[in-house]
């Protein structure tokens, strides 16, 4: 009788074929749960974040610099948390240390807590909301150009001047996303972030320094792909709180992210933003291209190089000015802004450390966006308080008063990790008439508000301003 027991060959077949299975069962299975995952971080319309999906905008000027968020994995609130501390010292060294013509630096030869955030996304099925507080110089130096608290009561520049962005909204899951948003949101218009830790440079060009941060309304961003958001604006008026005349501000934004090298947007705005002079409207365009041209993030040495160039023009018409032209008596003098600015930063040692380097030029007839360089809060001074100078001397924006501007900058920075940058930057602005603050400064003869005005004092200012600023940048 033969014997019913495999023999040895049979038995090492068995055991390759019975091997073969379990791996071909494993393959599908790991392909199958990678189809998933692939599945899900493709799938459109998600509550949390862009839909700019397999897009690495994280080089872009004025974007966040981060990959990884530690709070990601928070269900309904992923929090946020901002600090910006600066010193600067100018050399013209104001004996007032006010610095005057900047958004980012409010005092000379001082350590300044300029700005601290805190606060979060909410995500609950398709509500949303985002909240981020604002304490610090910021919260003073960013809103002192808007005059609309002055219509009306209720001192809406200290009800909202702690706040940087506060709105609720809906999501509808249509395409890959739209929002509905109503409150206070961050300006896209100028490239520039609000928040520092986002921005390739500190001191801001004009081109950013002098159009609007922040707006007050209602939103609508629809994103019909991973690569494209279009945005409406229905807002109270270009960076005010409230509304100057009977008509609101529109707008909108087109960003457009075709890979992770190349982004292109383009932002417009439409209103009436002269106290008064509803009979006067303003136009503004604001379009940047950004490019990264190389990237080896695991260099030692070159790890990425970008560039941004950004370029805006508009004008007022109507209401005593004349646009880009010059009219007879009634048409007024010319009135509009043109601007461009470029930057270009290198990365070093596996991103940890950058060199930027860059500036723009600014003209501005009629100053309606030049930043006052005497610290104006006031449209009119206190004729009962002698040590109030804050009005006292306002810097003339008469209709067709020419104002041309150029400004450059370099700067080096360390980021040991994502959430700290450590910076040291090199500015020297210029301007076609006296503007920024000179060694006399803008407060007094004294430098110190409880002063008496000598009647004969006048606020110092010059043409041209050379300073160093070192900063620390943290977020979380």
């Amino acid at each position: 009788m033969q014997s019913q027991t495999m023999s040895s060959t049979e038995k090492q077949l068995l055991i390759e074929q019975i091997k073969k299975e379990l791996i071909d069962s494993f393959k599908k299975q790991i392909n199958l749960s990678q189809s998933d995952k692939t599945a899900n971080t493709l799938t459109p319309n998600k509550q949390q974040g862009e839909p700019f999906e397999n897009i690495d905008m994280t080089w872009a000027n004025g974007s966040d610099r981060r990959d990884v968020n530690i709070w990601k994995d928070m269900k309904y609130f992923t929090p946020s948390v901002m600090i910006d501390v600066n010193y600067t010292h100018s050399n013209n060294n104001p004996i007032d240390n006010t610095v005057v013509g900047s958004t980012a630096l409010a005092r000379n030869n001082e350590i300044t807590l300029s700005a601290l955030h805190f606060g979060g996304d909410f995500n609950y099925k398709n509500a949303r909301a985002r909240v981020m507080t604002q304490f610090g110089t910021r919260s003073v130096v960013v809103p002192r150009n808007d005059f609309s608290p002055y219509r009306g009561q209720y001192q809406l520049a200290n009800v909202y001047r702690y706040i940087s962005e506060a709105y609720a909204g809906y999501h509808i899951n249509k395409w890959y996303g739209i929002n509905i948003d109503a409150g206070l949101f961050m300006s896209y218009i100028g490239l520039n972030s609000f928040y520092q830790a986002e921005n390739w440079e500190y001191q801001a060009s004009f081109t950013s320094d002098n159009t609007p941060w922040f707006f007050n309304g209602l939103r609508v961003q629809v994103h019909p792909s991973s690569k494209l958001k279009i945005e409406g604006w229905l807002i109270n008026g270009w960076q005010s709180y409230g509304r100057f005349n009977k008509m609101p501000g529109v707008g909108g934004n087109i960003t457009w992210t075709p890979n992770s090298n190349i982004k292109l947007l383009s932002n417009d705005y439409f209103g009436t933003d002269a106290a008064g002079l509803p009979a006067r409207k303003r136009f503004h365009s604001d379009n940047s291209f950004l490019a990264r041209y190389y990237n080896q993030p695991t260099a030692n040495g070159i790890s990425k190089m970008a560039f941004s160039l950004t370029g805006d023009i508009g004008f007022e018409k109507g209401g005593g000015v004349n646009g880009f032209k010059n009219g007879d008596s009634i048409q007024g003098p010319a009135q509009y802004f043109a601007s461009i600015m470029f930057y270009n930063r290198v990365w070093f040692c596996k991103n940890k450390l950058a060199w930027t380097i860059g500036g723009g030029v600014m003209t501005n007839p009629g100053r309606y966006l030049v930043l006052y360089p005497t610290g104006q809060a006031s449209p009119l001074p206190n004729p009962n308080n002698p040590t109030q100078t804050e009005g006292a001397f306002p810097f003339s924006a008469n209709p067709g008063d020419i104002f041309k501007g150029w400004d450059c900058s370099t700067n080096f920075d360390f980021m040991p990790n994502q959430s700290i940058t450590y910076r040291l930057e090199l500015v020297y602005r210029h301007a076609n008439v006296p503007y920024f603050a000179g060694h006399g400064g803008v407060t007094s003869q004294s430098g110190y508000t409880t002063t008496a005005l000598d009647p004969n004092w006048r606020p110092d200012l010059v043409k041209t301003e050379g300073r160093i600023v070192f900063a620390m940048l943290f977020r979380l």
